[in-house]
């Protein structure tokens, strides 16, 4: 085989697996495809309550996977504030760092203010329960516990309100 070939042959397996991986989390053969129960959240806070997903039974839920260092999180970081403070018990908000240090996170939840739970995924495994590959992602939760929908990348208030079955964010 000419190096050529052989450099075409790889390609070609990488578009494949590419395709394939991509065809898995699209079809359900993620754990965190649409209809499924939501994975456990982490068990460290960094600022309000510790949210468990049987704790947020009962109404629906936006669980928003960010990061500090993540430009895009910073974009979307005011909208979600904006929509927790409308929320008015009627859905749930729950913050997840990622791949962060402690300070670095706590900073940038006191930055936008936020008012609602946000939890640190570093030092467990909820973030490959989730199958996060890129951030900001938000999983939206039904009133299962289930998940409806998956969002990637920033989102706003209008945006997230909808996802929730809400009328404007009001």
């Amino acid at each position: 085989m000419s190096r050529r070939n052989l450099i075409y042959a790889i390609g070609a397996i990488f578009v494949l697996g590419a395709i394939a991986a991509d065809l898995a989390l699209d079809s359900g053969g993620s754990a965190t495809a649409p209809g499924k129960p939501a994975p456990p959240l982490p068990r460290e806070v960094l600022v309000g309550h510790r949210v468990t997903v049987s704790s947020l039974r009962g109404r629906p839920a936006a669980i928003n996977f960010w990061a500090s260092w993540c430009e895009p999180c910073r974009q979307e970081a005011p909208e979600f504030e904006r929509l927790g403070r409308k929320l008015h018990g009627r859905a749930s908000l729950v913050g997840v760092d990622w791949e962060d240090n402690r300070a670095s996170a706590l900073a940038f939840v006191h930055r936008y203010g936020w008012t609602f739970p946000s939890l640190r995924a570093s030092a467990d495994a909820a973030a490959e329960r989730y199958g996060i590959v890129g951030l900001p992602t938000t999983f939206v939760l039904d009133r299962r516990g289930r998940i409806a929908e998956v969002l990637r990348g920033p989102q706003t208030a209008a945006d997230l309100a909808q996802a929730l079955g809400l009328s404007g964010g009001r």
